[in-house]
């Protein structure tokens, strides 16, 4: 009796079953468990992933402008002359720091010797030996005849003085004894040792605080 009960129980259970895989699943049949017009829900895992979308590019500031720089201005210069090339080198070593160019040069320059006192030439060489006798006949000494060819030929040399003011007195002395003496300037080519500069309006350049040399001047001069 008991297991006819159970076989029966069993196969209602079965019947049951069955009946709820066939009916009781809407997905099966292809319908939808939800009304007309109305969304379906969804969990959220199984809805899709949207689409990466790239940032929105950030804003490029512009560059920041910096305040207009003053133009500089700079002045030239021209230091000399210097007595030797030592003189001109050590000036530059102590102005290095305060120039923004530097350039030595060296230039000849024509310079007194001395100043000459003399007769014209007489025309001929015994001319000139003539008047020689006539200078020492008037106690006139240190006189010099000069050859008969050059520049100076056939004159008469009455010194060459350092100092003009001795040339002047020697000149006038022999005048005053009735012969047309005359005084001219000598000069000689030397070199010259100069440094030019450019340095700039706001330095404050002062070059004579540093650089002592009587000689030594300054004047303005075409930039490099």
């Amino acid at each position: 009796m008991f297991l006819r009960l159970l076989f029966v129980l069993l196969s209602a259970l079965n019947i049951a079953v069955g009946a709820w895989l066939l009916l009781g699943q809407p997905y099966t049949r292809g319908g939808s468990a939800t009304d007309p017009d109305v969304q379906e829900l969804r969990l959220l895992s199984e809805l899709p992933e949207p689409a990466a979308t790239a940032p929105a590019p950030r804003p490029i500031a512009a560059p920041a402008t910096s305040a207009p720089q003053r133009a500089l201005s700079y002045t030239c210069l021209a230091l000399g002359p210097f007595a030797t090339p030592q003189d001109l080198r050590n000036a530059r070593q102590t102005l290095a720091a305060q120039a923004t160019r530097m350039r030595s040069r060296q230039e000849q320059a024509s310079q007194t010797s001395g100043w000459w006192v003399y007769l014209p030439s007489a025309g001929s060489r015994a001319q000139a030996l003539a008047l020689a006798r006539q200078l020492g006949a008037h106690n006139i000494g240190d006189y010099f005849v000069a050859g008969s060819t050059g520049d100076q030929a056939n004159t008469i040399s009455l010194g060459l003085f350092k100092d003009p003011a001795n040339a002047r007195k020697r000149r006038d002395d022999v005048i005053a004894a009735g012969f047309p003496a005359r005084m001219s300037e000598r000069s000689e080519s030397v070199p010259e040792y100069w440094l030019d500069l450019v340095v700039p309006d706001s330095a404050n350049f002062d070059w004579r605080s540093r650089i002592h040399g009587t000689s030594v001047g300054s004047h303005s001069t075409s930039c490099f």
